[in-house]
């Protein structure tokens, strides 16, 4: 039972002491707007001025309704405005800080002309006709609040669902002829329990059966926490289908150890459960083991092993030694490993398995956010996670990172799409 891990529900202290960070920048950023809109007309400043309580309330209530309903426990819907509110005050936060500035700049003078023996004269600035350095910072920090704002509710509204199809070739020496220009289709990290609707699934899984793909890999994360979360898309998994099959395997959130449970057993139950959900989708869950995929009498090896972390203490279920087992006569051999960093510590690490040709793998999202255009490449995540998205090589062996089908935490994306994976394999 050590091996797992239950998230505690905030305290009451920590609850406490983020509502009073919240009220604070509430009203700091409510200052910010007061000034710009001072020059506007009445009815248009009350407008506005409305509109920014009201924002201010809703972010307060919400933090108090979160000590007595944990986040944890909230639906999607919740989850969803939640998050809205919480971009908007993060935003506001950045935007204080040029606020911040000028009081400190306010400060620092008030100081010195306190201590000065001469007499402080009035500046300029409150004197001329020019714009006052207090309504200058005001218009930076509503800039500074506003363009992110509406860019990360974008991520939320459209970003979320800009499925991306990304082509991938690679050549292999050692790959049989009869699996030249074999098609792989590689899905990852769905977070179905963060989806309001069925329809994005089945928008993305017409999108994946358009691929013709021969075979079809699920390289796990399916759920944020527990099987339940997969009710309303039992018939949507079944869209999923390949000549050589479905092939799927667990990610760290798909054990349930992020929610606290009544009791281990109903939490043993919950796991038992989402196997079960694999196989009822039609979808061949590789738990430590490996199968033969054979086209046109030759064969190569499919190996799958549970979540297995080499990154920020997540859990290693993962026994890579006994899907390797028994591969020796196969020329040819994929791995289904959800977090990269197995790759990093073990797969590319240990000359036992040098002769894993190809490893597919998710669990990073990409962090949803980021930039990717051509030339450039970048996302918080590669300050964590060497290999973060695409293709990876490591002498002759070959690491790929879907950035994720789904989202979890800021319900969107912005900069890094959702992602479709199609590889096609050619013999050198």
């Amino acid at each position: 039972m050590s091996q797992y891990i239950f998230l505690m529900k905030p305290s009451l202290l920590v609850i406490f002491f983020f509502f009073i960070i919240i009220v604070f920048f509430e009203l700091y950023f409510i200052q910010a707007v007061k000034t710009v809109s001072i020059d506007y007309s009445p009815s248009r400043r009350k407008f506005i001025l409305w509109f920014t309580y009201s924002l201010a309330v809703c972010s307060i209530i919400l933090i108090a309704v979160s000590a007595i309903y944990p986040p944890p426990e909230w639906n999607s819907a919740l989850r969803f405005v939640a998050a809205i509110f919480l971009i908007l005050l993060l935003c506001k936060v950045l935007g204080s800080v040029f606020l911040l500035l000028d009081d400190l700049v306010r400060l620092i003078r008030w100081i010195i002309l306190k201590f000065s023996s001469k007499h402080a004269t009035v500046s300029s600035e409150d004197t001329s006709d020019h714009i006052s350095r207090l309504k200058f910072f005001s218009y930076l920090a509503l800039t500074f609040s506003v363009i992110p704002a509406v860019s990360f509710i974008y991520g939320m509204i459209r970003g979320a669902y800009k499925y991306r199809v990304h082509n991938v070739k690679i050549s292999f020496p050692n790959l049989p002829e009869a699996f030249h220009g074999f098609k792989i289709v590689q899905l990852s990290d769905m977070h179905c329990g963060s989806f309001m609707s069925t329809d994005p699934l089945t928008k993305a899984f017409n999108i994946v059966m358009e691929q013709k793909a021969d075979i079809i890999f699920f390289t796990g994360d399916l759920v944020n926490n527990e099987t339940s979360e997969t009710q309303a898309h039992l018939a949507t998994f079944k869209i999923l289908k390949a000549p050589h099959g479905v092939f799927s395997t667990l990610g760290n959130h798909d054990y349930g150890d992020y929610k606290q449970w009544e009791s281990f057993e109903k939490k043993t139950k919950n796991f038992e459960d989402i196997k079960s959900v694999h196989a009822n989708s039609g979808w061949r869950l590789l738990m430590n083991e490996h199968v033969a995929i054979e086209k046109n009498g030759q064969k190569i090896a499919l190996l799958g092993v549970e979540n297995w972390g080499g990154n920020l203490r997540f859990p290693r279920y993962g026994k890579l030694e006994n899907a390797h087992a028994d591969t020796e006569h196969y020329p040819f051999k994929i791995l289904l490993s959800h977090d990269p960093s197995h790759w990093d510590v073990q797969v590319s690490q240990e000359k036992v398995y040098n002769d894993i040709d190809l490893t597919l793998s998710g669990h990073t999202h990409g962090m949803q956010f980021g930039i990717e255009i051509p030339g450039l490449k970048w996302s918080p995540v590669q300050y964590i996670y060497k290999h973060w998205a695409g293709l990876y090589k490591q002498e002759n062996q070959y690491l790929y990172v879907n950035r994720g089908l789904g989202f979890l935490g800021y319900p969107g994306r912005l900069g890094i799409w959702p992602e479709i994976t199609v590889i096609e394999l050619h013999k050198a």
